[in-house]
């Protein structure tokens, strides 16, 4: 029985780095990684199924402290709950429209059938981004400085507002990927959006 180790899984994952940044995912094989690496095809198949599951792997963890300072910016401390999830939805279109994670969507767009790849897309971004979003919202309500509602839903209905104008350009690949300057008028329009449904005044409207 073969033993996997962390700093096995490690080196693997440095070696596909690189080579993924060299070759792009297209031109990349496991043959190749493996020839880089060292060692049998058999190991690097061990620790990784497929080539979109290490492929995942690498760009969720170069993203990763990205996404720490995204959802760092979910703090009630802030002058006020619009300039706070302004805030943050500007850091999380720019996570989200990255070229890593932009990268990493597509393929699940593409392949998320696949060997529950989707699946563990979801549980190691979205999922995660999703709980801190429901869990900060919750506590901006219980402090009265939104309407009190689902967590759940007023989660998923932010962060559609804030990807609504984005998301076609990114399914259909016709336009580049939004500048700052795009993210912060798109971030702008959602949030003030947000408010009009979640506000404390819009519960006795």
């Amino acid at each position: 029985m073969r033993t996997k180790t962390e700093e096995k899984r490690q080196a693997i994952l440095n070696v596909a780095a690189a080579t993924f940044g060299e070759l792009g995912f297209e031109r990349s094989s496991m043959s190749e990684i493996c020839m880089r690496l060292g060692g049998s095809k058999a190991t690097l198949y061990n620790y990784f199924p497929s080539k979109e599951a290490l492929f995942l792997e690498v760009m969720f963890q170069a993203s990763e402290a990205d996404f720490r300072r995204t959802m760092e910016a979910l703090n009630l401390d802030g002058p006020d709950i619009a300039t706070t999830l302004r805030h943050f939805g500007e850091r999380f279109l720019g996570l989200l429209y990255s070229p890593n994670v932009a990268s990493v969507r597509r393929l699940v767009v593409a392949e998320g059938g696949r060997s529950g790849l989707g699946q563990r897309c979801h549980a190691m971004g979205p999922g995660r981004g999703s709980m801190a979003v429901s869990a900060f919202l919750d506590s901006a309500m219980q402090r009265g400085l939104l309407r009190t509602a689902p967590t759940a839903l007023a989660a998923r209905q932010l962060q559609a507002l804030l990807e609504a104008e984005l998301l076609d350009r990114f399914v259909f690949q016709h336009l580049p990927l939004p500048t700052p300057q795009e993210i912060a008028d798109c971030t702008q329009r959602a949030i003030a959006a947000f408010m009009q449904l979640y506000a404390p005044s819009a519960a006795k409207a």
